[in-house]
């Protein structure tokens, strides 16, 4: 072929251009974040996940210069906030604070979603593991031990209920029903802080709840913790013991935190903000404020934040089915 024939000239411009693209690309992805982000959170604020969002909001501002606006989106067990992330592809500026419930546990509890756990999202990090407290006020309920609440269940079986506000304070719910053998009315809120209101107002006789509103409650003494759902006592209330230890072998359960972007983000996006949240999760003044609400840091790769999605998932259907839960 000639040196300067038109073809040629086609050929050169278009590598050109490619080459110039290309660079643009990386140039854009190793600026990333030039702007502000909005994290979503699918339950209202004053609860427990949104105080742990903003606090690795806070965090992450610091380490990247850039505003993080906490957006609360409740509903549907977080499956409105999830939808809204999933709506935006591509959008490295958008993210999703999380727990299991809209990436393993509603799979189950819902016959259709709308988006796809997998393929609508990119895993960046896990944050924080969550147990949750049975907790009751104790003007109207007098019992001091999941064992008691049993026996007064089980003598008066139809007349109390409890509130939940996620679907793991609804799963630990049914589940202690189904291995109590009590007869128990589950009332679902669309957040814990709504179900907490219902209980001091005498409407609900227990709430599952998550930790971070449980201890200030039961410190303050307003509300009276019974057992932990998961396999271990909490260091802000170590004489609670775990419902497993009060005479249900075998109950455990517990949620965790996660974070998330859109599907089709750029990989370098994705590395920078794991980068930011693992820093952040290191941060001794973090870590204690995670503790001090009843969470245990916990960060990951996005790699091990996908198998935990897709293992997770799998469990989550086991407990559903045992706490004998029909899909909505």
């Amino acid at each position: 072929m000639p040196l300067n024939t038109p073809s040629r000239r086609r050929v050169l411009q278009w590598a050109a251009g490619a080459a110039g693209t290309a660079t643009l690309s990386l140039r854009a992805q190793e600026a990333w974040p030039s702007r502000p982000m909005r994290m979503i959170v699918g339950y209202p604020a004053g609860s427990g996940i949104d105080a742990a969002a903003r606090q690795l909001a806070r965090g992450i501002e610091k380490l990247s210069g850039q505003t993080v606006l906490v957006d609360n989106r409740a509903g549907a067990l977080g499956n409105i906030a999830a939808q809204a992330v999933a709506a935006a592809p591509g959008d490295p500026y958008t993210l999703l604070f999380t727990p299991n419930s809209t990436h393993a546990a509603n799979t189950h509890l819902f016959r259709k979603l709308p988006f796809d756990p997998v393929r609508d999202f990119t895993p960046v990090s896990s944050v924080a593991t969550l147990s949750f407290v049975v907790v009751c006020d104790p003007t109207v309920l007098k019992v001091n031990s999941i064992g008691e609440l049993r026996e007064l269940l089980k003598r008066e079986p139809g007349k109390h209920s409890y509130g939940s506000g996620n679907a793991t304070g609804l799963v630990a719910g049914e589940l202690f029903k189904s291995l109590a053998g009590v007869d128990l009315l589950g009332v679902p809120y669309k957040g814990v802080p709504q179900a907490m209101t219902d209980l001091l107002g005498g409407r609900v006789q227990l709430v599952f709840a998550d930790a971070t509103l449980a201890i200030p409650m039961v410190k303050a003494g307003r509300i009276k913790a019974l057992g932990v759902t998961g396999s271990q006592r909490i260091a802000a209330l170590p004489g609670v013991p775990t419902v497993a230890e009060s005479g249900l072998p075998g109950y455990d359960l517990a949620g965790w935190f996660a974070v998330f972007m859109p599907a089709q983000v750029p990989a370098a996006a994705v590395t920078r903000l794991n980068g930011f949240i693992q820093a952040t999760l290191k941060d001794p003044a973090t870590v204690d404020f995670l503790r001090g609400i009843g969470a245990e840091p916990q960060p990951s790769t996005p790699q091990e934040l996908a198998q935990r999605v897709q293992s997770d998932t799998e469990r989550w259907g086991r407990l559903v089915q045992l706490a004998g839960i029909q899909p909505e």
